[in-house]
C-alpha cells in the first residue's frame, strides 16, 4: 500500500517538476511525504499551514494537471496538515483538508476532531501551527530578583506539573517591559522541553479575538472552540485587551471552564492586576482568581547589575563594574529599556570600535532620551548645583564635611530626589557612593533651612526654575 501511494505520488512529482523551477520544486514540493490513496483521493501530509496556503495560492493548477494525468478527472488530492510535531513516541497531530477545488463541496471533511479547527478557512486569521513560543524565551535568561520572585517560582511549579498544581490558571500581570510575555513563554518552552507530548499553545488576545471574528464571519464557531479544546498548555497574552468585547469574553469563558475542568492548564497575562481589569464579565474575572495571581515590578539595582551583565555575558563582552553601576542606576523604568540600552551601547561601541566605558555608556544615555529626560538627567542638576555654587563637582562627589562643601552637596541630593525617581541608594551613588541614610539626612536638613531661612528657600527655588519648575 505504502508502495503503491509513493509510486503515485513520484508519478505526480514528475509531471509538477517539468511546470515549475527546479528551486521552486525543491523547496515547497520535495517536503511533502505521500500518506495514503484511498477511494480515488492521495492524502500528502505538509510540515505546516503556511506550507498548505503557498502550495493552493502559487502551485493548485501544476497539482491538479499532476492529479488529472496520474488519477483521472475523478481523482482528488488531501492535505494532512501538522498542528503538533509531536516525538518519538507520539505521532504529528494534523488535520485534513482537500485541496481548494474541492472544499465547496463539503464543510465535513473528515471525523478525525482535529479537522474543526480554525485553519481550515484560507482566509482566517489564524495562528502558527506549532506552539507559536520564541526558543530564546527561558528561565535561565529570566533573571530572578525580588521584583519577580514569586512569578519565577510559581511559573517554574507549573512547568514542572501542568495543571496538576494550585496555580491554575496563573496569572502574571505588570508593567509595560518587566517581562511578562519573557516569562510566559519561558514556562510554555519548558513544559514542551520536559512533556513534549502535550500540545503547548501561546497566542495573544488580539490573535483569539481576529480569529473569533473570522470565525463568526465563516460560520465557524464550532471548528474555533474545538481546535481550543485540545489543547494541554494554553498560554493568552494581554487578557486586558478582551475588555468590552462580550462575545470573544462569552467564548473564551467556555474554553477556559473546559480545559480547566478538564485538568489542563492556563497561563495568562494582564497590564493590571484581575481587581482592576474594567470591561471584564465579573464570571470571567472571578475565574482569573481561582489560581494564582502573581506582579511583575520594577527591577531593583541589584537585579538591573544582573540584568546588564547577563546580557553582555551572552554577547561576549566584558566591561568595568562602574559602567555597570551607571547604567543600572540611570535606567530604572523596566526591563526593556535597559535592554535597549545596552544594545545601543554595544552597537555605538561596534561603530566606533571604541571600548565601553564610562565616557561611552554617558554619551550614548544621552543620545537615546528625551528632551525632558535630557533636562532632568542627573548630570544636568549636579552641573545647575556646581556652577550656582562655584564648587566642582569632585568637590560635592567629596568626603570634605566643611559647611560652604555640605550645604551644595545637600542642595543637590534634595534636587535629585525631587527631581527624578531615583531610590535613596542611586542617590548617594552619584556623591561618592554615600549610603541612603545620609541622603535623607541631606533632604531633610534642606527640607527644613526651607522653611525657616529666606536665603536657603531663595536659592532653592532659584534653582528649580532653571528647569522650569517650582520647588515644593
Amino acid at each position: 500500500m505504502q508502495m503503491e501511494v509513493t509510486e503515485l505520488w513520484n508519478k505526480c512529482l514528475s509531471i509538477i517538476r517539468d511546470d515549475i523551477s527546479e528551486q521552486s520544486f525543491t523547496t515547497w514540493f520535495s517536503p511533502i511525504v505521500p500518506l495514503k490513496f484511498q477511494n480515488n483521493t492521495l492524502t500528502i501530509q505538509v510540515p505546516s499551514q503556511f506550507f498548505y496556503e503557498w502550495l493552493e495560492e502559487n502551485f493548485v493548477s501544476s497539482l491538479r494537471k499532476a492529479i488529472d494525468h496520474t488519477i483521472g478527472r475523478q481523482g482528488m488530492l488531501e492535505y494532512s496538515i501538522i498542528v503538533d510535531k509531536g516525538d518519538r513516541k507520539n505521532p504529528p497531530l494534523s488535520f485534513n483538508l482537500p485541496t481548494t477545488n474541492q472544499q465547496n463541496s463539503s464543510k465535513d471533511f473528515t471525523n478525525n476532531p482535529v479537522a474543526k479547527s480554525p485553519f481550515q478557512f484560507k482566509n482566517l486569521d489564524s495562528l502558527e501551527l506549532d506552539s507559536y513560543l520564541i526558543p530564546k524565551y527561558t528561565f535561565d535568561k529570566f533573571i530572578e530578583g525580588d521584583c519577580n520572585r514569586l512569578g519565577r517560582a510559581a511559573g517554574m511549579a507549573v512547568a514542572n506539573k501542568p495543571g496538576l498544581t494550585s496555580f491554575n490558571p496563573l496569572m502574571i500581570y505588570g508593567g509595560v517591559g518587566l517581562g511578562k510575555t519573557h516569562l510566559i513563554q519561558a514556562i510554555g518552552n519548558e513544559i514542551k522541553q520536559q512533556f513534549p507530548e502535550k500540545f503547548v499553545l501561546y497566542v495573544s488576545t488580539e490573535k483569539f479575538t481576529n480569529q473569533f471574528v473570522n470565525a463568526i464571519r465563516n460560520n465557524s464557531i464550532e471548528a474555533f472552540t474545538n481546535f481550543y479544546l485540545q489543547v494541554d498548555v494554553l498560554i493568552i497574552d494581554d487578557v486586558q485587551f478582551l475588555s468590552g468585547k462580550e462575545k470573544t469574553q462569552e467564548t473564551f469563558f467556555n474554553i477556559f471552564n473546559h480545559l480547566h475542568q478538564s485538568g489542563k492548564q492556563i497561563i495568562l497575562s494582564s497590564d493590571r492586576a484581575p481587581r482592576d481589569l474594567a470591561g471584564m464579565e465579573d464570571r470571567l474575572l472571578s475565574r482569573f482568581k481561582w489560581g494564582l495571581t502573581a506582579d511583575l515590578q520594577q527591577p531593583d539595582f541589584e537585579t538591573r547589575i544582573a540584568i546588564i551583565q547577563k546580557k553582555l555575558q551572552d554577547d561576549g563582552i566584558q566591561i568595568d563594574f562602574e559602567v555597570l553601576e551607571y547604567l543600572a542606576h540611570s535606567i530604572q523604568t523596566n526591563v526593556r529599556e535597559l535592554e535597549g540600552v545596552i544594545i545601543s551601547l554595544m552597537a555605538q561601541a561596534s561603530l566606533t570600535r571604541k571600548e565601553i566605558d564610562l565616557e561611552l555608556a554617558k554619551s550614548t544615555l544621552k543620545s537615546i532620551v528625551n528632551e525632558q529626560e535630557k533636562e532632568l538627567s542627573v548630570e544636568n542638576i549636579l552641573e545647575a548645583v556646581t556652577h550656582h555654587f562655584s564648587v566642582e563637582l569632585s568637590t560635592l562627589q567629596g568626603k570634605c564635611r566643611k559647611k560652604e562643601n555640605v550645604f551644595p552637596r545637600q542642595v543637590a541630593m534634595y534636587m535629585l530626589k525631587e527631581l527624578t525617581n531615583l531610590p535613596l541608594k542611586s542617590i548617594g551613588y552619584h556623591f561618592g557612593g554615600r549610603d541612603h541614610s545620609t541622603v535623607i539626612h541631606a533632604v531633610q536638613s534642606i527640607s527644613e533651612a526651607m522653611e525657616t531661612d529666606k536665603s536657603v528657600e531663595k536659592t532653592v527655588k532659584k534653582l528649580f526654575n532653571r528647569f522650569n519648575l517650582n520647588a515644593n
